[in-house]
């Protein structure tokens, strides 16, 4: 079981970068994707982007409402991965959660606790 914990958010106006963490703890990211979601006040939880994780390769996958703008990136040796978020909007406020999934399974299982963020001038 690979528990999650996220970091890095906050207050940012328009136009502005966060760059969000997400760590591993219990076991190792490899062999999972690990994958980013967001939910705004009185919105449905949505799909952010995913990363497939292992020792070799980290394709990358993201919604069109942020393809462009924001990019996942993993750090194997921390055993942490990464959300940049650039040219943020005011429509990008959330809390922000990473989840983590196995390759042979459908359903992310292992989630953070969650981190908001606020796009705000």
């Amino acid at each position: 079981q690979v528990q999650l914990v996220e970091s890095g958010g906050g207050l940012v106006q328009p136009g502005g970068s966060l760059r969000l963490s997400c760590a591993a703890s219990g076991r190792t990211f490899s062999g999972y994707i690990v994958g980013w979601f967001r939910q705004a006040p009185g919105k449905e939880r949505e799909f952010v982007g995913a990363i497939s994780v292992s020792t070799w390769s980290g394709t990358a996958d993201y919604a069109d409402s942020v393809k462009g703008r924001f990019t996942i990136s993993k750090n194997n040796a921390k055993n942490t991965v990464y959300l940049q978020m650039n040219s943020l909007k005011p429509e990008d406020t959330a809390v922000y959660y990473c989840a983590a999934r196995s390759f042979a399974d459908s359903q992310y299982r292992n989630w953070g606790q969650g981190t908001q963020v606020t796009v705000s001038s």
